[in-house]
């Protein structure tokens, strides 16, 4: 191991011993199974605004978002930005504020599934069970990704075997979530959320000045059929321009509807101290969320232009190109003691994405199964030490899940992540909006919506879209207008909520 690679992993473990030290800190503000789960409701405005996007981010935003870039050009990442930016505002604008509000005055749920058992009054709890089987079946992979992307990156970096680097990482991330739950990991969230700024800065003036300058960054881009159109994709093997379709645009967009049943972001707004303090949050997660992306992006097409400049190789296939960043690190830590500490903020700017979502993705995955399937579905009473002994259990068991998942180091996070993400826009997404916002939906219609989303997402993503042609398109969007129709149609034929649940609502 070179003195190079020594500094970047003297920083890395800096970084990781400062993120578990975080955990133990908050583990002492955590006296129960509400603050493990959402922090007792006292996260501050700025808190709230990046730990949201942090989580949601993933290792997709300096991996998925940049690799996919580089392969093929503005397109398909720029269109899938503008959707999530446009998803981001929107759920901060009319979810957030009525979420907050309205998981307080039905029975004060600290988790997504009671919320909607308690609004829908289901004593039966099917719905409960329901989501939160959801929950795990989409968050479990989702968590896996993370992992994937952490052994990807010490795999590459140390030239050790995959398979322990990747555990190495699972280790880290479980450690602190399961000392300080939602409290530590929101506040590592914007420490990291921190990290990635830094790390997307670097890599962009550094990448220019390897490729040869921003003019050449734009001549070789433009050089290539496709690569700098939004309504074309670049094909590298046949160097040919594939048209964008309406359609597909219009499916590519949709990804921003799968921020309004994400878990993980919704809970952050359940989370907040005050709800009035919602509206600077929303600004600084947009403003965030927005910049960040598309820094991603033009990463990726400053890549081809130092690949072509042959100081990084050509990478081929997206589970290569995904280590772009990665690449670009190791170049510049052979520039001086200060840009080893750089290339060490980068690489850690890696491992924050993944770390800031898998840690988040396991608590909500943890509460579905300790908090809402073996506490109030089947009834198993347990003292506050208890419980929160079996909370923390469940982070480290859905973890293995999870480590067994991410064991092919040939994954692309890219795809792993964009399944996960459809199956939680399509579940949940419909059923939040209609919760807040249609007073007749009923406890029928949010089963049937919820249901018919999940369902559908893997119909059309296994069954229907290998057919080709219009059908291709991403399973996001023709699942989440199955939902919605569902819940529509369902509540409608079905007798109407109580005047007990209708009088909840105007009041919210």
């Amino acid at each position: 191991m070179n003195a190079s690679i020594t500094g970047i992993l003297v920083v890395i473990v800096a970084y990781l011993i400062f993120m578990i030290v975080i955990g133990y800190y908050c583990s002492k503000k955590t006296n129960d199974v509400g603050d493990f789960f959402l922090g007792g409701r006292k996260l501050g405005p700025i808190v709230t605004a990046m730990s949201a996007e942090a989580s949601d981010m993933s290792s997709w935003l300096l991996m998925g978002l940049p690799g996919v870039a580089y392969l093929s050009g503005i397109a398909d990442a720029g269109w899938t930005a503008i959707g999530l930016a446009i998803g981001t505002y929107l759920n901060w604008l009319i979810v957030a504020k009525r979420l907050r509000r309205y998981t307080v005055k039905a029975g004060n749920a600290i988790t997504l599934p009671e919320f909607f058992s308690n609004r829908y009054r289901d004593k039966s709890h099917v719905l409960m069970a329901i989501s939160a089987i959801l929950i795990v079946i989409f968050f479990v992979p989702y968590t896996a990704s993370g992992f994937a992307a952490c052994g990807k990156l010490f795999s590459t970096l140390f030239d050790i075997p995959y398979i322990p680097a990747m555990l190495f990482s699972a280790v880290i991330i479980v450690a602190y979530t399961a000392l300080g739950g939602f409290l530590a990991a929101s506040t590592t969230d914007l420490v990291q959320s921190i990290v990635m700024t830094l790390a997307l800065l670097i890599v962009v003036f550094f990448g220019i000045s390897q490729a040869g300058g921003l003019d050449m960054v734009l001549t070789n881009a433009e050089s290539l059929a496709g690569y700098m159109s939004m309504f074309s994709t670049h094909d590298a093997a046949t160097g040919t321009a594939v048209p964008h379709s309406a359609l597909t645009i219009a499916s590519t967009l949709a990804w921003g509807l799968g921020y309004f049943g994400m878990p993980h972001v919704l809970l952050r707004f359940m989370g907040i101290e005050n709800e009035n303090k919602l509206k600077f949050s929303r600004r600084i997660a947009t403003v965030w969320v927005v910049i960040s992306m598309f820094v991603a992006i033009f990463i990726g097409i400053i890549g081809y232009s130092m690949s072509k400049a042959g100081v990084i190789s050509v990478l081929n296939g997206s589970s290569e190109s995904e280590t772009l960043i990665i690449k670009a690190a190791l170049l510049l830590s052979n520039h001086g003691v200060l840009a080893v500490v750089m290339a060490g903020l980068i690489l850690s700017g890696i491992l924050a994405c993944t770390m800031s979502t898998a840690d988040s993705q396991l608590l909500a995955a943890a509460s579905s199964v300790s908090h809402n399937l073996i506490g109030d579905c089947f009834g198993v009473k347990l003292s506050q030490k208890a419980s929160m002994l079996l909370a923390r259990l469940t982070v480290i068991g859905i973890a293995v899940v999870g480590v067994f998942l991410a064991r092919d180091p040939d994954s692309s996070v890219f795809k792993i992540v964009s399944f996960a993400w459809a199956g939680f826009g399509a579940s949940f997404g419909p059923i939040v909006l209609f919760s807040l916002f249609w007073k007749r939906t009923n406890r029928a219609g949010a089963l049937a919506g919820m249901l018919t989303g999940g369902v559908m997402v893997f119909v059309w993503k296994y069954l229907i879209a290998p057919m080709g042609g219009i059908l291709s398109i991403y399973e996001l969007l023709p699942a989440f207008l199955c939902s919605c129709l569902a819940i529509i149609v369902f509540s409608l034929l079905t007798p109407a909520p109580s005047r007990e649940i209708v009088e909840e609502f105007e009041s919210v």
